[in-house]
């Protein structure tokens, strides 16, 4: 099967309630079909260095910033396919380059015991990335329940809707089953919609009439400020104690 590997786009998240995702859902149907696959449970591990450099950039809102994940659309067994996927944000337009293989290889060559057997350009950047952050190692698992939409009419214009945003710091592997953190409040939807230009008029007047806005949500951002930094203060507090005492 082929899959996209690349991807150029506008990524612009919103956070909603219930009713506004019914409203929105409503809007959609004669402009957006639900894909295939339904609704999905989606595995990601997200690869950090060991002072968690890329998030805490990320978090600073730069101009440039850039994450590498291991992503899942079902729960994995070693031959499972699974994408190893390199995203970049410049100038609120995200990149996204992605390369699909095996679950066992795609975490060997990530954790530097294997090599990649695709010799693509998008291997290489890879590469380069894992060399560059030398120090890259799993950090969180995320996972969430999504449902995908694409536009009938044949353009890029696609909407998601995620909600159940687990997260956890242990049992790093896409082929556990689902349980963490819940990060996202209760009763919240976030959907996000993904273009190449503008949006569709029927979706601004939805946006407008519901008083929906833009905001600014990322997952694994979320799951360092509310779960790993606060680790991490309290780790520190507990050697400054240790070290007060010796």
């Amino acid at each position: 099967m082929a899959f996209q590997t690349v991807f150029k786009r506008y990524e612009l998240k919103y956070m909603l309630t219930l009713e506004q995702k019914a409203k929105v859902l409503a809007a959609m149907e004669p402009y957006m079909k639900l894909d295939k696959y339904g609704r999905t449970t989606i595995r990601n591990i997200y690869y950090d260095t060991d002072t968690y450099l890329l998030i805490r950039r990320s978090i600073e809102k730069p101009a440039y910033k850039e994450k590498l994940r291991i992503r899942s659309y079902s729960k994995a067994d070693a031959d499972s396919t699974v994408f190893v996927e390199l995203k970049k944000k410049y100038k609120s337009v995200v990149y996204k380059r992605r390369i699909s293989l095996p679950e066992e290889e795609a975490m060997e060559w990530i954790s530097g015991e294997g090599h990649c057997h695709k010799h693509t350009q998008i291997a290489n950047e890879i590469d380069y990335f894992l060399d560059y952050y030398k120090t890259l190692h799993p950090a969180v698992f995320l996972s969430y329940e999504r449902e995908a939409f694409y536009a009938r009419d044949g353009s890029d214009f696609r909407v998601t809707f995620d909600d159940n945003i687990l997260c956890r710091q242990e049992d790093l592997s896409l082929e556990s089953e689902v349980y963490g953190t819940p990060i996202l409040s209760e009763g919240k939807v976030l959907m996000e919609i993904k273009c190449s230009g503008g949006i569709p008029l029927w979706m601004v007047h939805v946006l407008s009439e519901e008083h929906i806005y833009k905001t600014s949500y990322s997952k694994y951002g979320t799951a360092y400020r509310t779960m790993i930094f606060p680790q991490l203060c309290e780790k520190y507090k507990t050697m400054m104690e240790v070290a007060v005492n010796a």
